[in-house]
C-alpha cells in the first residue's frame, strides 16, 4: 500500500505504482465513444496516464486543462485522463472546455487499471475512487515516469513530466518514484531517498 492524504487525513491505496524501469501492466479503458483502448493499442507511442478521482472536482480539471496545452508540443504523444467517471461526464468536461488534445478514459468496464496500478483508494471519504498519480510510458511501454501526488488536492508535478517528455536523460536515469511513505526514492532503489531538494 501507498499512504497519501486528503486535505491531509492519512488514507492508503491498494498497493504502489509501477517503477521506472518495468514493463506498464495493460489496461482496458472505456474512451468517450464507448469504445475500448488497452495498452496494445498505443504501441510504439510515448503515452502519459494523468490518474485523477474525478473530471468533476477543481483539481482534476485543472490537470486535464494543462495536459491538453502541453502535449501538442510533443510528436507521438498521446495522454490519457484515467478516472472512474462515466464516459459522458468525461465527453461534456472536455466539449464544454473545448479540449480535443488529451484522450479522456474511464474504468467503465472493469477495475483491473486501477487494481493494477496501485492506485484505487481503499479507505476514506473518496474508498473506489483513483488517486492522483501520473505514469509516462515510453515507445515500449516501459515506464519512464511514476509519481503519485502525495496530497490529494494537489496537482501533479507538470514540470517533472514535461522534462520527461523532452528527452531530459539525467531526469530518466535518476527519476524518482513515490516510495509508500510518499517520500521521493530513488527508482531503482527505494530506500535511496532523492537529493534533488524534493525529499518528502
Amino acid at each position: 500500500m501507498a499512504r497519501i492524504t486528503i486535505g491531509g487525513e492519512a488514507v492508503h491505496t491498494i498497493g504502489e505504482l509501477p517503477k521506472v524501469g518495468v514493463k506498464a501492466p495493460n489496461f482496458l479503458l472505456t474512451k468517450t465513444d464507448l469504445t475500448d483502448i488497452s495498452l496494445d493499442d498505443v504501441a510504439g507511442k510515448k503515452v502519459v496516464l494523468n490518474i485523477f478521482p474525478s473530471v468533476d472536482t477543481p483539481v482534476c480539471s485543472a490537470s486535464v486543462r494543462r495536459f491538453n496545452t502541453e502535449i501538442s508540443k510533443f510528436p507521438n504523444t498521446m495522454v490519457l485522463c484515467v478516472s472512474l467517471d462515466l464516459p459522458f461526464a468525461h465527453s461534456r468536461f472536455c466539449e464544454a472546455e473545448g479540449l480535443k488534445e488529451v484522450v479522456p478514459v474511464s474504468e467503465l468496464r472493469n477495475r483491473e487499471f486501477g487494481n493494477n496500478y496501485g492506485v484505487r483508494m481503499v479507505e476514506g471519504p473518496l474508498t473506489g475512487l483513483l488517486a492522483r498519480a501520473v505514469v509516462v510510458l515510453d515507445e515500449k511501454g516501459e515506464v519512464i515516469f511514476s509519481k503519485l501526488v502525495s496530497e490529494l488536492k494537489n496537482e501533479p508535478d507538470y514540470e517533472s513530466v514535461l522534462d520527461v517528455l523532452r528527452g531530459d536523460e539525467k531526469l530518466k536515469n535518476d527519476a524518482c518514484t513515490t516510495s509508500s511513505t510518499a517520500e521521493h526514492s530513488r527508482a531503482e532503489n527505494e530506500d535511496d531517498p532523492c537529493d534533488d531538494g524534493r525529499a518528502g
